[in-house]
């Protein structure tokens, strides 16, 4: 196929789990040929000759064994594929930096099914169910996704998926519980600094702080009766007459983040999740559904499809009350005139913001946009969101926006707002006091990394390994081969 599929970030690693043990030996069948014995998958495969003899055929070997896990050849051969069809440069990717990260990733899951870490079924489900629709959105339908994967039908195709996912959730929650209590000190931040020779100290590039000051417009009151009025009938269909709270969702939820889900999210009481919405979800049964309730994206009702300890499944739909256009016209109106009223020195930027914006979490910050990636106030050019940075990438110092139009991608509803560039820094070598956070960051990074590489040396001693003979001679990252 010519045509360049993305693969979806689920598949980059295309490794499937395997018994905790292999056949050393070929399958012995009837032959006239005196092939040594190797290491084959459970696989192997059985073809006629022309003489109608069996020949025995060595389809697969077995790369490495990782505790419960085997690695065949074919996945790094997979592995090396999915990247070239994601567009990923190959040129120094070695098939010996291939295997390292793949045994990588079966020790976490090894080591997360020990812990009792637990990745759910439905949840693993879940996500070959997405992955499988942007397949068959991308090639076209799901027998070409069938042909290009090559796979006979569709229960053999998420019969992998499920062995992927699983191994990459269990790998994935693994790490984060290694890293989850790491925290740094300044002390650590300024040693960090100091020991990185003068020469060699980060380049920082080109940045800006921003501020903006937000108008959300309010919706009626008959509008906000209507939602309410919506949800109850929907509530009532699922329970009085057997109605689909899934299939609900996908019709009538008006939540871009969950709504092709069935409304489906899996969260915990830290889930970064609006307080009100957490609250009412932890207060219900499994198999309940709320009353509908108002939350900052408009108004709800949650279904809890399962808890299980400290985590709850549930399904939830959104519905958000109309706004009129002369409503939003009003909005429009009003942010001109505090746009001119900072302009004729009225106000100050950050004056008008604590006075005059709807979004709290910047007004009392005097409009301050925070960076998602460390919650500083400085945006990297080159690391932006691009919607962002194409709101202000032609202000001039000092200069206020039009009024912007916005719809909010959480599903907040729509709103307007100007914005003005407080701070410009050009591209300069790190300086510690001026780049703090960022300085900060890389030495939690490290800090990281060396928590990892120490689990990972103690958990290799501790866990059943064994390299195939041809790989051992790869200069591994870790001590993958045991003296």
């Amino acid at each position: 196929m010519e045509k360049k599929i993305k693969i979806i970030a689920g598949l980059f690693f295309m490794g499937i789990c395997g018994f905790a043990f292999a056949q050393t030996d070929s399958i012995q069948v009837p032959n006239t040929t005196s092939e040594p014995p190797s290491m084959v998958a459970e696989n192997t495969d059985l073809k006629k000759d022309s003489t109608t003899n069996f020949k025995k055929v060595k389809l697969d070997g077995i790369a490495a064994v990782i505790g419960d896990y085997v690695i065949l050849d074919s996945d790094i051969e997979k592995t090396l594929i999915d990247l070239r069809n994601q567009g990923a440069s190959t040129e120094d990717v070695t098939r010996c930096g291939l295997l390292g990260k793949l045994m990588e990733d079966r020790l976490y899951a090894h080591q997360a099914v020990q812990d009792s870490i637990l990745v759910s079924d439905d949840e693993v489900n879940l996500t070959g169910d997405r992955q499988l629709q942007s397949l068959v959105q991308q090639i076209g339908s799901m027998e070409k996704v069938l042909k290009y994967y090559k796979k006979e039908n569709e229960a053999d195709f998420r019969e992998e998926l499920y062995k992927i996912n699983k191994l990459r959730m269990l790998s994935e929650k693994m790490q984060q519980k290694i890293v989850s209590e790491i925290e740094i000190t300044p002390e650590e931040v300024r040693q960090f600094f100091n020991k990185i020779p003068e020469n060699e100290r980060p380049v920082i590039g080109a940045e800006m702080e921003i501020a903006q000051i937000v108008k959300e417009p309010k919706p009626s009151d008959a509008e906000k009766q209507k939602a309410i009025d919506k949800l109850n009938a929907i509530k009532a269909d699922v329970e009085d007459n057997d109605a689909s709270f899934n299939v609900k969702a996908i019709l009538y939820s008006q939540d871009p983040g969950s709504k092709s889900k069935g409304g489906f999210y899996s969260i915990t009481k830290d889930t970064g999740f609006d307080k009100t919405f957490k609250d009412v979800a932890f207060s219900l049964k499994e198999g309940e559904i709320s009353e509908p309730f108002e939350s900052f994206a408009g108004y709800h009702i949650i279904y809890i499809e399962k808890i299980r300890g400290q985590e709850l499944d549930l399904r939830h739909i959104l519905i958000i009350p109309e706004i009129s256009q002369s409503t939003l016209d009003e909005l429009k109106v009003e942010l001109d005139t505090i746009r001119q009223q900072i302009i004729d020195g009225k106000y100050t930027f950050a004056e008008a913001a604590q006075n005059f914006s709807d979004q709290k979490e910047t007004a009392n910050d005097g409009g301050q946009l925070r960076n998602p990636q460390d919650f500083g106030p400085r945006f990297e050019l080159t690391k932006m969101d691009p919607e962002l940075y194409n709101q202000v990438r032609n202000l001039k110092d000092n200069e206020i926006s039009m009024p912007i139009f916005e719809q909010d991608p959480r599903g907040g509803g729509p709103k307007y707002k100007i914005m003005k560039i407080t701070n410009r820094y050009d591209e300069h070598i790190a300086d510690f006091a001026q780049d703090y956070i960022k300085i900060q960051q890389l030495a939690k990074t490290e800090k990281q990394y060396k928590a990892i590489k120490k689990w990972m040396n103690e958990h290799i001693e501790d866990t059943y390994i064994t390299v195939n003979e041809g790989n051992r001679s790869c200069d591994f990252a870790n001590n993958w081969v045991k003296e």
